[in-house]
């Protein structure tokens, strides 16, 4: 084998490895920017500013996280007006996830049973000392983590609106 095959050969194998690193990683990368952010309807954002940042900012189906803070659960309710529940329906067909938080459901400010199918009641952090959360664990046992945003700073917010 003559000296210039040899090179070809070896840069062509260097090249094939370093094709299959960048593809190994590419998922992670990908599976990363797959999801989008958490927008929060209420304490100065209306229901539809938030529902139209969230659309916005995740185009093409690009999951993303809307928690609703009373007055403005009224979106989320069985008998929202016609073009509030249009909004509410485009997120959910733009792959929004509709959140409230527990603790306005045990003070009594919303009704679960009113909401439309598909709200989540998300719980605040536990107290400090608590055992709720296991140790080093990200949610509550009963709580199924494919509903919540992947992203630690998303997830944090959510919690700690809803404390």
């Amino acid at each position: 084998m003559s000296r210039s095959n040899e090179r070809c050969s070896w840069r062509s194998q260097v090249v094939r490895f370093v094709a299959s690193i960048s593809v190994a990683a590419l998922p992670g990368t990908v599976s990363a920017q797959s999801e989008g952010g958490l927008y929060i309807a209420g304490d100065g954002f209306s229901f539809q500013v938030a529902a139209e940042q969230g659309m916005a900012k995740n185009p093409r189906g690009r999951r993303f996280f809307l928690l609703s803070i009373p007055p403005e659960t009224a979106a989320l309710s069985l008998t929202a007006a016609g073009p509030l529940a249009a909004v509410r329906d485009r997120v959910v067909a733009a792959n929004g996830v509709l959140f409230v938080c527990q603790r306005d459901v045990d003070k009594g400010r919303i009704d679960l049973a009113g909401l439309v199918p598909g709200v989540i009641a998300v719980r605040g952090w536990p107290p400090p000392g608590s055992k709720q959360i296991p140790k080093g664990q990200r949610y509550f046992p009963d709580e199924n983590p494919a509903n919540f945003p992947k992203a630690n700073e998303s997830l944090r917010r959510l919690r700690t609106t809803c404390s």
